[in-house]
C-alpha cells in the first residue's frame, strides 16, 4: 500500500476545514487494474524480503474487490472524489475463460463494480455476438472513442458501449450524467476510451467493427469534450505503455492516461527481487507546451492496483499526479513455491514477513473478500478443477516465459512450445497425413499464455493457461530469404517505438543472432538450422518447411512475411482435429478484405474451428504430447536458440 500516498490525499482534503480557506483545487483520485486476463484465482508468487525468498499468493478479484472497498472507504471518510477503471484486456487467460466465456468475467467485474472500462484485443476473441452479450451484463460502461459499431449487427445498438462517459462530483458523492447542464456547479469529469488502431490485425474476429487511428481520434474526442466545458479528462486505453507515452506527447488536453496492454507494473519493485520498470505517474508534456498528461498501468493477472491522486489548477490542467502501484498479498507464506504444509513458514516468521511487508511502500496483506471467495468457489471453481484432466509431467523449478529477451534472458517456455510443435509435426502419425518433415519451427513470444509454475503439469494447464488460444499447427513452405525477413521484421517491431514484443520469435531447430544498433533498429549476424545433427546457415535460395500456428502463418501480429509470401499460392496445410481425426486443410491463398482483416482461402473445405466436432487446438495437444514423450520432468532446455545484442 502507498501508505505516503493516502496520508498526503486525506492532508490535502482535510486542511480545507481548518478555518477560513480559499477555495480549494479540484482533485481526483483514480485506483486501477488493467490485464487481468480471468485471473479470479491468486497466483503463486515469489518476494524476496531481508535477502531471503519467501513464497506467497498475490491479488484474485475476491482480494481486489476488498482492496477496492478499502480504497472507497478511504475516500468516503476523507470526502475525496473517487474512480475506479480497467485498462482492459478482461478476457482469456485461465481455464474459467474456456469454460465460462465472456459469462463469468461479467459477472465478477460486475461485482468488483469498477466505473468504466475500455476494450483489450482479447475481448474480440470470441465474436462480436458474445462480446455484445458480455457487455450488456456489465453494470458500468464500455468505453472506445475510436471504435465505430454503426454498421455491426452485434454491437451497433449497444447502449452500454460509449466512446465517453461523464461523471459530476460533490465531494465523495458522484453521479453520471448524460450532459454537462445535469452537473450544475459540480466539477465534471469526463472518462474517454481508446483501443488499438490495429485491433483488427492482431484479433481474430472483430465482425464490421472499424478503429480509427488513435491520436486523431482521441484528439478530436478531447475538442468535443472541451468545448462542452469540461476541464478534467482521463483516458482510460490499451494500447501499451510506448504508445500511452506517444499519445500523451500528440495530444492536448488529456490529463491522466490510465493504461494497459503492456502489462507494465511501473516502479521499483527491486526492494521484493522484482524488476525496476519505468516510473509510476510519469508526466509528459502536451505539444501545446503548456499542458502535461501523466501515466499509469497497474501490471497484469489482477496481482496489483494502482492507486494515483491527482491534484489541478483552476483552468484545468495538472498541478500534482503521483501515487503507485500496490502488490495485494496473501498473509500466508511459504519457503517453497508449493506452498505445502510442511513448507509454510512458522509463526515467528510469518510474524517476521509481516513486519517487513508492512515497511514496504508497495505491497500490502489484503485479506480475501469472503463472499466472492464462496461465490467462485460455489458456482465456478468445481467446473475449472473437473476440466484440468489428466497429469502429463511434472515442473521441478519455475520456468519463467517473457516476450522480449532483457538483460541476456531471453523465454524459458516459448522454446519449449517451438521444440513440442517441431516433434510433433515430425512424428509418425503427423508425417501420415501431411506427407512432411518440418525443419524447424518458429513461434511468436505473445502466442505463449503464461510460465509455468513447480508442481504437476496436467492437460487444463496447457489448453487453457499455457496456450489458451487454440490455434492449428500449420506447415509452410518458405525460403532462406523469406525466413530472414520475416524474423527481420518481427525482430524489429518489438523493439520500435511503437513495439509489440508479442510478435517476438522464438524457434526450434533454429537459432539465431540479431545485433542491436539502435532504438528500433539492428541486423542478423547469423541465422543456422540443424540438418542432419549439425548446425548449418540457412540458404536464401533454398526452401524450407517451417512449423507454426495458423495465426501467425496468416501474417497475423506483425508476421507480415508470411502474408506477403502467400497471397497468390502456399503449400499450408492446417491441421486439427474433426471428430477426433487428424485432419490436413490445404491452404489455396492469403487475402486482406476491407477493413485490412487477412482471409484465409482454402482448396477444399475450409477449417472453421467454431464448427461442432473440430477441434484447433492442435498447438496444446503438440505441447502435450511432447512432455509425455519427451520431456515428463519438464526443465528449460539448453539453449533458447536466441542471442539478442544490443550494441
Amino acid at each position: 500500500m502507498n501508505k505516503t500516498l493516502v496520508a498526503g490525499v486525506l492532508a490535502l482534503v482535510l486542511s480545507g476545514c481548518a478555518g477560513s480557506q480559499p477555495e480549494q483545487p479540484f482533485s481526483l483520485t483514480l485506483a486501477h487494474i488493467n490485464d487481468t486476463h480471468s485471473h479470479f484465482d491468486p497466483s503463486d508468487a515469489r518476494l524476496t524480503l531481508d535477502n531471503k525468498a519467501v513464497y506467497t499468493q498475490l491479488g484474485g478479484y475476491p482480494r481486489l474487490l476488498s482492496y477496492a472497498n478499502i480504497l472507497r472507504e478511504r475516500a468516503a471518510a476523507a470526502d475525496q472524489p473517487l474512480l475506479f477503471l480497467h485498462g482492459g484486456d478482461a478476457w482469456q487467460g485461465t481455464g474459467y475463460f474456456k469454460l465460462f466465456e465472456g459469462a463469468m468475467n461479467a459477472d465478477l467485474l460486475s461485482r468488483l463494480e469498477p466505473d468504466a472500462m475500455t476494450l483489450g484485443t482479447h475481448e474480440f476473441d470470441l465474436d462480436n455476438q458474445r462480446l455484445a452479450t458480455f457487455i450488456q451484463g456489465l453494470n458500468f460502461p464500455v468505453l472506445a472513442a475510436n471504435l465505430d459499431a454503426s454498421q455491426d449487427p452485434d454491437l451497433q445498438e449497444l447502449d452500454n458501449l460509449k466512446p465517453y462517459v461523464l461523471y459530476a462530483f460533490n465531494g465523495n458523492k458522484k453521479e453520471r450524467i448524460n450532459s454537462v447542464a445535469d452537473a450544475g456547479k459540480r466539477p465534471v469529469v469526463a472518462v474517454m476510451g481508446l483501443v488499438l488502431a490495429d485491433t483488427a490485425k492482431r484479433a481474430p474476429r472483430t465482425g464490421q467493427v472499424r478503429f480509427a487511428q488513435e491520436v486523431k481520434s482521441a484528439q478530436q474526442t478531447v475538442d468535443t469534450l472541451k468545448e462542452q466545458g469540461i476541464k478534467y479528462i482521463v483516458a482510460v486505453t490499451h494500447l501499451g505503455l510506448e504508445r500511452d507515452q506517444e499519445l500523451a506527447k500528440k495530444v492536448n488536453g488529456i490529463d491522466v492516461i490510465v493504461g494497459g496492454h503492456s502489462h507494465s507494473l511501473l516502479g521499483d519493485f527491486s526492494n521484493l527481487g522484482w524488476a525496476e520498470e519505468a516510473p509510476y505517474a510519469r508526466q509528459f508534456t502536451n505539444p501545446d507546451g503548456l499542458g502535461t498528461t501523466c501515466i499509469v498501468q497497474a501490471g497484469q493477472f489482477a496481482q496489483a492496483m494502482g492507486q494515483v491522486a491527482v491534484t489541478f489548477t483552476p483552468d484545468g490542467r495538472v498541478a500534482h499526479c503521483e501515487g503507485g502501484n500496490t502488490l495485494l498479498a496473501d498473509n500466508r507464506f511459504y519457503n517453497d513455491i508449493r506452498r505445502n504444509d510442511k513448507h509454510r513458514l512458522t509463526e515467528a516468521q510469518q510474524q517476521r514477513v509481516a513486519k517487513a511487508i508492512a515497511e514496504q511502500p508497495n505491497i500490502t496483506l489484503v485479506a480475501e473478500d469472503a463472499a466472492l471467495r464462496a461465490h467462485i468457489d460455489e458456482q465456478y471453481r468445481p467446473a475449472l478443477l473437473s476440466a484440468y484432466g489428466e497429469g502429463v509431467g511434472h515442473v521441478p523449478l519455475p520456468l519463467k516465459h517473457v516476450q522480449l529477451p532483457q538483460g541476456g534472458k531471453a523465454s524459458q517456455v516459448a522454446p519449449l512450445v517451438a521444440a513440442s510443435q517441431l516433434y510433433w509435426v515430425n512424428t509418425p502419425e503427423v508425417q501420415a497425413v501431411t506427407g512432411r518433415r518440418a525443419d524447424f519451427s518458429l513461434v511468436a513470444a505473445g502466442s505463449v499464455g503464461s510460465s509455468l509454475e513447480p508442481g504437476e503439469l496436467k492437460e487444463g494447464h496447457v489448453s487453457f493457461e499455457l496456450l489458451p488460444f487454440a490455434n492449428p499447427v500449420s506447415l509452410v513452405s518458405l525460403t532462406g530469404r523469406q525466413v530472414a525477413g520475416l524474423l527481420l521484421e518481427t525482430i524489429n517491431g518489438s523493439i520500435g517505438a511503437k513495439a509489440h514484443s508479442g510478435q517476438f520469435p522464438y524457434a526450434a531447430g533454429l537459432r539465431y543472432t540479431f545485433n542491436q544498433t539502435s532504438r528500433e533498429h539492428g541486423y542478423l549476424a547469423r541465422i543456422e538450422y540443424v540438418h542432419q545433427g549439425q548446425w548449418q546457415r540457412i540458404d536464401p535460395n533454398a526452401s524450407y518447411q517451417v512449423a507454426l500456428t495458423g495465426y501467425h502463418a496468416s501474417g497475423n501480429d506483425g508476421w507480415n512475411t508470411l502474408y506477403q509470401a502467400q497471397q497468390v499460392l502456399t503449400d499450408r496445410l492446417d491441421l486439427a482435429y474433426v471428430q477426433g481425426k487428424l485432419t490436413a486443410f490445404p491452404v489455396a491463398r492469403l487475402s486482406k478484405n476491407e477493413r485490412g482483416a487477412i482471409e484465409v482461402h482454402y482448396i477444399n473445405q475450409a477449417l472453421d474451428c467454431l464448427q461442432a466436432g473440430v477441434a484447433c487446438n492442435t498447438d496444446a495437444q503438440a505441447f502435450v504430447d511432447y512432455v509425455r514423450a519427451r520431456r515428463p520432468m519438464l526443465t528449460a532446455l539448453p539453449e533458447s536458440g536466441v542471442t539478442l545484442n544490443r550494441l
